[in-house]
């Protein structure tokens, strides 16, 4: 006998994609270029209104990105777009010390020479990289874009999933992906709670110009409060991702631009010349969060909305990216076998290749910053000879170096 709820339901239903993706950010377009490129039709949900993301100011941040999420990017008609925005990060060199006093004689060196690949990765401002996302996704064939539409409740039947968005419409998709952040509502309404902390620090975000040429050379300046990245954008311009106490950073980022540099200056030093504001300054509180689970029924968990850490690694995007590679490549290989995209054994191998590496490298950045983040005499002196013991062993040094450009572990094929 027909179900008349159900069949009511099915009626005021928009046409079922395969794939219903809630979250328009980076991680959400990024998943729906790579699966659409897999042959899966795709409805990307999209809580901001058409033309907010595309405002010059909208978000300060620029990504460190690996070699391997550059050539995911490229696989799926991106990097073509950006690349005359980037910078390529031919160096990296990694220190300790104090504001105002010269950093400590240990240090990592990271040299793209050293491995036969290219650059170990490029610097993308947020600004390009969400444009060029957006603009392939309005010429890729099989994506649907909502945009300025919220979703307000998700149910999963049988053979699909359900999302009702604000203005009441019912969209359809054999499979549901959360890329909607660390406080992902398609986590909370399927009942994935999440395990994490509090950092009681924030980043500053800004651009900055200075005198002297970078070379393409990222440096992290690991101080007692938090560390300070300087990281190499294109012309005489770095990204600066600068940590601080909660307290201390919203007292900083309330200054006057003058007394802001003031405050900047004797942490990021002389080597680069005098340095002034390029733009806008932000901030952003930090902190670990980790989904319990990366699948459900008809559901799968994408970038932040499975794993949100701290970005003294710059590991954030990355980490998200080797997921979409991960997932479009096991929903891809499911869709050869006739199998169903949306069915828990199917979406099981995507945990599985992705929760333990997600799980190390959230832990990993969680020790790196409370291991750095303090001024014990005795843990400075440990981590110091570290960072010299790494420097003067050059296999350790070249594993370090893939590590960085995203070239160990068991990558996707997007990502090869």
């Amino acid at each position: 006998m027909d179900n008349p709820v159900r069949n009511a339901i099915v009626r005021g239903m928009e046409q079922k994609s395969d794939i219903l993706i809630v979250g328009g950010g980076l991680n959400g377009p990024a998943t729906a270029l790579a699966l659409a490129r897999a042959g899966l039709s795709v409805t990307v949900i999209d809580a901001m209104p058409d033309g907010v993301q595309a405002e010059e100011g909208f978000d300060g941040r620029a990504y460190a990105l690996a070699l391997a999420s550059v050539r995911l990017l490229r696989r799926i008609g991106v990097w073509d777009r950006v690349a005359d925005d980037s910078q390529p990060m031919l160096e990296i060199k990694v220190t300790d010390g104090r504001a105002g006093e010269r950093p400590s004689p240990f240090l990592m060196h990271f040299d793209h020479a050293e491995i036969e690949e290219g650059p170990m990765g490029h610097m993308i401002e947020d600004r390009f990289l969400r444009r060029a996302l957006n603009d392939a996704m309005a010429e890729a064939d099989g994506v649907t874009v909502l945009r300025g539409r919220k979703v307000v409740d998700q149910m999963v039947q049988p053979d699909a999933a359900v999302v009702t968005l604000d203005d009441g419409r019912q969209v359809p998709g054999a499979l549901l992906i959360g890329c909607d952040g660390r406080q992902s509502g398609t986590a909370q309404r399927a009942g994935i709670r999440r395990v994490g902390w509090g950092y009681d620090q924030t980043a500053l975000v800004c651009a900055i110009r200075h005198e002297q040429p970078h070379h393409g050379v990222a440096h992290q300046f690991f101080l007692p409060q938090g560390p300070l990245a300087i990281l190499p954008l294109p012309g005489r311009r770095s990204s600066i991702v600068w940590s601080e106490t909660s307290a201390r950073a919203a007292a900083i980022n309330a200054l006057p631009e003058a007394e802001y540099l003031d405050v900047l200056r004797p942490r990021f030093g002389r080597f680069l010349g005098d340095i002034s504001l390029a733009g806008q300054r932000f901030a952003y509180p930090l902190g670990l969060s980790l989904a319990q689970f990366f699948v459900a029924d008809r559901l799968a968990l994408v970038g932040d909305a499975a794993h949100g850490m701290h970005p003294i690694a710059g590991q954030g995007l990355n980490a998200g990216l080797r997921d979409i590679g991960a997932l479009a490549q096991v929903l891809g290989e499911a869709r050869v076998r006739g199998e169903d995209i949306g069915a828990i054994n199917v979406l099981e191998r995507y945990q599985e290749w992705r929760r333990f590496d997600t799980a190390t490298l959230a832990m990993a950045t969680d020790v790196s910053n409370r291991l750095f983040s303090n001024d014990n005499p005795l843990v400075r002196v440990a981590r110091d000879l570290g960072m010299g013991a790494i420097n003067a062993l050059p296999g350790l040094r070249r594993r370090f170096i893939r590590e960085a450009a995203g070239l160990t572990g068991d990558l996707p094929e997007l990502m090869r």
